[in-house]
């Protein structure tokens, strides 16, 4: 591989929209015409289509990899599939476009730099093609592409995607988000997903495949200051081995930032200041380690570290915050009580925590601020929080790993809500 194919990493992305726009389908064409499907699974899916009655394969059975969802007809989870062509290697994250599995699609873009946003070309923007515009742009996500799917349905008329591309364009402009992407598309017959097809000649952009292959993925986590939220102190009891003895590493995940032997460091809350005596990945040294790696950290003095602190680096540290201002995306059909008390868990850190407030709630049609003194499943609003002990959080829009965190219901554990911090509050040292 060439020094430019290499240098695209990997990309994560995700589908999302409203139900029956196509989702499923879309990914199951970017694999079998990038050759990503091997000839026992296409063997597979060519039976099923044939039992089922259909004259065409049914990529969509490529996501649809539950027994249940193949039987409802619906994707009912989020669907992970991996592949790779001569450029990049590709994580696509298939989620669920029914409005009561919006968790889901939440869930699914955590971790993504680029959303395909998918409208069926009969229908134009629906509220749940609206809600996951929004997530997408709550959510952070670098790139978005809105795929104007079944352009053969409408006869490749291209008046229908100038309008839905207007409407979009409207919509993203009263919602601050910018650098959208369109592209026309038949994902069932080929047609500029990653084969340009024969049907729509007068769009001369690139296919989604080009997009995908072209887009650029922000290496900015590795440059941001240091943030390694510990997640397990590793103490081995070898009696045998002298050498492990006096062992005591950290173990957890860089969320952002750069690390080496000899580099000063800080634990929070503690604000003790140590140095990093050793990284080790897999039992071995390693001379540096960077966002995204999971690495166990030996410190050069005995210091005090447990499950939920926090290794920073003491020039940029994470305030310490009790309270938090945040947009919160309700994922429970339960609704959020303000007499209750919740745990919030960040990175590896879990807090109680009760509402003090709903600043507003959002009208994702008309991205009207709204009041609001109860959420329900899927509401999206800016609420406060106050926290029984700090988090050392930054705003999400600097970090997203440090900047997020879920609300758990503490009576049955369950995840009842997804939030980004948009600002600091009250913050203690």
């Amino acid at each position: 591989m060439d020094t430019e194919m290499e240098n695209r990493g990997l990309l994560r992305f995700l589908t999302c929209g409203s139900v029956d726009d196509g989702k499923s389908t879309l990914i199951g064409r970017l694999l079998h015409d990038s050759k990503a499907i091997l000839a026992d699974t296409l063997q597979a899916i060519e039976s099923t289509s044939t039992r089922r009655g259909l004259e065409a394969l049914d990529l969509s059975l490529l996501t649809d990899g539950l027994q249940a969802e193949r039987e409802q007809g619906i994707t009912i989870d989020v669907a992970y599939r991996y592949f790779s062509t001569g450029r990049r290697k590709y994580i696509i994250a298939d989620a669920p476009g029914h409005e009561q599995y919006t968790r889901n699609m939440v869930t699914a873009a955590s971790t993504a730099q680029l959303a395909i946003l998918l409208v069926d070309a009969r229908k134009g923007l629906q509220t749940q093609t609206r809600r996951h515009a929004r997530l997408v742009s709550m959510l952070g996500i670098q790139h978005q592409v809105v795929a104007i799917n079944k352009m053969d349905l409408v006869d490749h008329d291209r008046a229908v995607f100038e309008r839905i591309r207007d409407d979009y364009l409207d919509f993203a402009e009263r919602a601050g988000m910018t650098g959208v992407r369109f592209v026309p598309m038949s994902a069932l017959r080929g047609d500029m997903v990653v084969e340009r097809g024969t049907g729509l000649g007068w769009y001369d952009g690139p296919t989604l495949m080009d997009i995908l292959e072209s887009v650029p993925v922000s290496a900015a986590t590795d440059a941001q200051p240091l943030r390694f939220p510990v997640q397990w102190v590793c103490r081995p009891q070898e009696a045998d081995n002298p050498d492990l003895h006096d062992y005591r590493g950290f173990m957890g995940r860089i969320e952002s930032g750069r690390i080496a032997p000899g580099d000063a460091v800080c634990v929070l809350p503690s604000g003790v200041r140590t140095t990093v005596e050793a990284i080790h990945v897999g039992g071995e040294p390693r001379a540096t380690a960077s966002a995204g790696q999971s690495v166990t950290l030996l410190l050069r003095d005995d210091v005090d570290v447990s499950r939920g602190d926090m290794i920073v680096s003491p020039d940029t540290m994470p305030q310490g915050l009790r309270q938090i201002s945040a947009d919160l995306c309700w994922l429970s059909d339960t609704p959020l009580d303000r007499a209750r008390t919740y745990l919030i868990r960040h990175t590896t850190r879990e807090v109680r925590a009760k509402l003090m407030a709903i600043d507003h709630r959002l009208d994702v049609n008309t991205l009207e601020q709204m009041p609001g003194d109860r959420l329900s499943m899927n509401d999206i609003a800016r609420v406060r929080f106050k926290l029984a002990q700090p988090v050392f959080a930054d705003p999400y829009a600097s970090d997203r790993a440090t900047g997020a965190f879920v609300v758990i219901d503490e009576s049955t554990f369950n995840t009842v809500g997804a939030g980004m911090i948009v600002q600091d509050e009250a913050a203690d040292d």
